[in-house]
């Protein structure tokens, strides 16, 4: 199960449940894939998002594709155990991207840059081990919130001496920020992270990736919440645009999300 288990999540990526799918468990992993997974109730459904060759292997992704390559690999071997060795991780090229510094006049020394993703890295699996428990959280996550808040922002001021926004450490606070703002129901708190997370997931992520689209969703219906439908618009349309690709034109999330654009 640990294996070859899927997770089913519904369109803004939350948790749904859990299922095996013995024939798509078959395919291999790759961090540049040629197909994507999605879900249809509990139908999995497999479609391209590249062109794929007669007689070239199917590949999905296992793994959340934001981070570099050493933490794909670590998080590869830690729950899948193998390495990865597809073009991106033999060549490395998204790395510099994804973990930018700061241009500044006096520029961090390397042991100071090291020292930073080691810090990223463990608040990272703090938080990752803290899912385990997610269902204790919810129970106090309200009185919680503040603390939790504080915690990343004590996180995202201490990298950010270092990191530059666009850094995928950076954006990784960001988004638990942001989850955190979205529970407590602060629609302002939580538009101003996802504004600033949209773009470097968009660098970062795969053109057709549900958490860029996930992210559009996110910040379209906190745009219409707070009444600025124009920009709302935009935001939905570009959820829709991926999701044809990855869901197919005729799933019911599509469906639901253009009926929120006629309502507004």
């Amino acid at each position: 199960v640990n294996c070859n288990g899927f997770t089913i999540e519904d369109e803004e990526l939350s948790h749904l449940g859990s299922a095996i799918f013995p024939d798509v468990a078959l395919m291999n992993h790759s961090c540049c894939p040629n197909v994507i997974v999605t879900y249809k109730g509990t139908l999995a459904e497999v479609r391209a998002v590249k062109e794929i060759e007669p007689g070239e292997e199917v590949f999905t992704s296992y793994i959340d594709l934001l981070y570099p390559t050493e933490d794909r690999n670590d998080r590869l071997r830690d729950s899948y155990f193998f390495d990865c060795d597809c073009r991106e991780c033999i060549t490395k090229e998204k790395d510099k991207e994804k973990l930018e510094i700061r241009k500044l006049n006096d520029p961090p020394s390397a042991e100071t840059v090291r020292d930073m993703i080691k810090y990223a890295r463990n608040v990272i699996e703090e938080f990752r081990r803290a899912k385990h428990y997610k269902y204790i959280l919810c129970l106090t996550l309200t009185l919680l919130a503040c603390e939790l808040l504080e915690i990343c922002e004590f996180s995202l001021d201490k990298m950010g001496a270092v990191f530059e926004d666009s850094n995928v450490y950076m954006l990784h606070m960001m988004y638990q920020a942001m989850g955190v703002c979205l529970y407590v129901q602060d629609w302002e708190g939580a538009l101003r992270y996802g504004q600033k997370i949209i773009r470097p997931y968009s660098k970062h992520y795969p053109s057709y990736s549900l958490n860029v689209a996930s992210m559009w969703l996110k910040l379209g219906r906190l745009y219409m919440a707070l009444e600025n439908r124009t920009a709302g618009v935009n935001a939905l349309k570009r959820a829709i645009a991926i999701m044809e690709v990855a869901h197919g034109k005729d799933h019911p999330y599509i469906s639901e999300i253009k009926k929120e654009l006629e309502d507004h």
